[in-house]
């Protein structure tokens, strides 16, 4: 009995000691402001423990000798102003009454990663935000030093910085397939996450403004049986890998995750001696003729004479008899070499 009460009494103080309900909040926003509270007072704390977790994991690789990626002053000296790529590629971030804040920490998430591919890149692109206010402007600050980042931030809209016919609206649902890059033009990635849950609405937002509009060339190169929406730093990336140099399909099989299961349509040479494999004449199916393998002549493989190769090798050395038909040429070099 003595227990039970401690335990209820127990219960009781815990009880007391609990923050009180606002009369004018619900409790789902009153726990989602106690959870805000509660990261920005161990905010600084877990600054500190990923600092260390990353000093920890540049001794471990200098200490195997692992590659660090790019050093600080070479980041440094990469930056978009002395990149010799021009290509324009900015997220529009209008949507923010489309998501919920769940899909707005992904957002910046993405944003997050497209910085950071573009920062490591040798020639970064020109990486810029749009519509950059309001709530994914707010996540956004949850991150320090976001001001300094080498990416122009607008607070207007993309339509009102870039010329009109310089614009390119990336959406999958456009007919329009991009097979080359423009520098001249600017690139737009619609900054939503919603799970397909607006479907089309990039392409009638380009539509109804009347801009271009263009997918990439995932169905000329790519079979996929998973749906071909991209998240944003997906998109971002398969055009910085093309920047590099990267042909449209090597960049798709780099950065597409292995859930997308996306297997080549047109065979990647693994080398060069798989190139010279490779017929140099280009055989046209359309003047190929067409035979009947039902009307063919069996040929009794049992009465042929055996042939002795390197008879016929000797003989065809000393007459040195020439001949103009291409395959028999190709057959005595053959049976020489054997």
């Amino acid at each position: 009995m003595d227990n039970k009460y401690c335990t209820e009494e127990n219960k009781t103080v815990v009880a007391d000691t609990s923050p009180e309900l606002p009369s004018n909040m619900s409790k789902r926003q009153f726990k989602k402001m106690q959870k805000m509270k509660k990261w920005l007072e161990q905010k600084d704390e877990k600054r500190l423990r990923e600092r260390a977790k990353a000093r920890e994991k540049r001794a471990y690789a200098r200490a195997n000798n692992l590659s660090l990626g790019p050093s600080r002053k070479l980041l440094k000296k990469s930056t978009m102003a002395i990149s010799p790529c021009k290509l324009m590629v900015t997220i529009d971030l209008s949507f923010d009454e489309l998501m919920i804040d769940k899909d707005i920490a992904k957002l910046t998430k993405q944003i997050l990663r497209c910085y950071t591919l573009n920062r490591r890149a040798i020639a970064p692109m020109q990486f810029s935000l749009t519509s950059f206010t309001g709530r994914s402007r707010a996540d956004m600050e949850k991150h320090n030093g976001y001001e300094h980042w080498d990416v122009n931030f607008h607070t207007e809209s993309y339509i009102n910085i870039y010329p009109k016919d310089k614009i390119v609206y990336l959406t999958s649902e456009s007919e329009n397939v991009i097979d080359r890059l423009n520098h001249e033009w600017v690139y737009i990635i619609g900054g939503l996450v919603d799970h397909n849950a607006h479907k089309g609405i990039c392409y009638k937002l380009a539509k109804d403004a009347g801009i271009r509009h263009g997918r990439l060339p995932l169905d000329k190169f790519l079979q996929m049986k998973a749906r071909k929406v991209l998240t944003i730093d997906h998109v971002f990336e398969i055009l910085l890998r093309v920047t590099e140099g990267n042909t449209w399909q090597e960049a798709f099989l780099k950065v597409l995750p292995e859930r997308k299961n996306a297997k080549p349509i047109v065979p990647v040479l693994q080398s060069k001696e798989d190139e010279s494999l490779q017929d140099p004449m280009p055989v046209d199916v359309n003047s190929a003729i067409l035979v009947n393998v039902n009307n063919t002549m069996q040929i009794d493989v049992s009465n042929t004479m055996p042939v002795d190769i390197h008879n016929v090798c000797n003989q065809e050395k000393d007459n040195k008899l020439e001949s103009n038909v291409e395959s028999k040429k190709v057959l005595e070099e053959h049976l020489c070499a054997i």
